[in-house]
């Protein structure tokens, strides 16, 4: 069974340390590293609508999975 994909929008990107943050439609900031953007590239502009997947991480944080660019 797969993860339900979530809502968001990219609030937060650096791309140099390759950390950034999307803010769910759910009003939650999840935490992301730019492997997880999907399509190869490991840069995403601040702005951009996504769709994503929620997944546990280290000390039960959770952080954004597999972005993919979608329309507002």
């Amino acid at each position: 069974m797969s993860e339900p994909k979530l809502r968001g929008v990219v609030v937060q990107f650096d791309e140099h340390v390759g950390l950034g943050v999307v803010r769910g439609d759910d009003e939650q900031d999840y935490p992301f590293h730019c492997t997880q953007i999907a399509g190869g590239s490991r840069t995403i502009d601040e702005g951009t609508p996504v769709e994503f997947v929620v997944v546990p991480r280290l000390k039960d944080r959770l952080e954004a999975y597999d972005l993919t660019p979608s329309e507002p």
